[in-house]
């Protein structure tokens, strides 16, 4: 399904395949040899969306960008089912696991592999042809891998890259559901005005 959303349509080059269930949504472009699977979302909310060429995104996994962050996919990447993939720039050729997430603002280096359900958290730079392990996490600038266990060590450096002010504008001290909620209401009402493309 193609969307245009606040006036920007999804640009698919003609070599492209998009599955009939799949959302392409906003200011999208998907280049020659690329394949959006079943299920799969990909939507533009304020910034741009651009995916290289020969890049498969698999089932059910989500691509989007934001007004503050727009998402770059470079040629020849995979993204895996069920992957989270948020305003953030992939190089060429870098492999996304079965849910794994990469957040606003981070870079993958090309050659590049997140491991099934493993994190990239936001503004953290991963160098070329790094791996991230099953289940661990990448977090800084440069990225430091830690397991999941290593909760206090991930938060320590986490805190700095300020996550609430990075993704919603809000201050720490002042983030809360509220705030955010009703931030996040008001930017996705946009989506009313959305118009879906005959598919003949």
């Amino acid at each position: 399904m193609l969307i245009t959303h606040a006036g920007l349509s999804p640009r698919i080059h003609p070599a492209a395949y998009v599955a009939p269930n799949a959302v392409v949504c906003g200011d999208v472009r998907i280049g020659a040899g690329c394949r959006i699977l079943f299920g799969a979302q990909v939507v533009a909310e304020g910034g741009s969306i651009e995916i290289g060429e020969n890049t498969i995104v698999m089932e059910n996994a989500v691509l989007r960008s934001t007004a503050r962050h727009s998402l770059v996919v470079g040629n020849h990447c995979l993204v895996g089912p069920q992957a989270h993939v948020v305003g953030c720039t992939l190089e060429d050729e870098v492999f996304v696991a079965t849910g794994a997430a990469i957040f606003h603002a981070a870079q993958v280096g090309r050659g590049s592999e997140v491991r099934i359900h493993a994190v990239v958290h936001l503004k953290t730079q991963l160098p070329a042809g790094t791996t991230v392990p099953i289940g661990w996490v990448a977090v800084g600038e440069p990225a430091e891998l830690l397991p999941p266990g290593e909760h206090e060590r991930i938060w320590a450096l986490q805190q700095p890259l300020d996550f609430p002010l990075t993704v919603y504008g809000l201050q720490r001290s002042e983030a809360d559901m509220v705030k955010i909620t009703r931030g996040l209401s008001q930017s996705l009402a946009a989506h009313r005005d959305d118009r879906v493309h005959d598919a003949s």
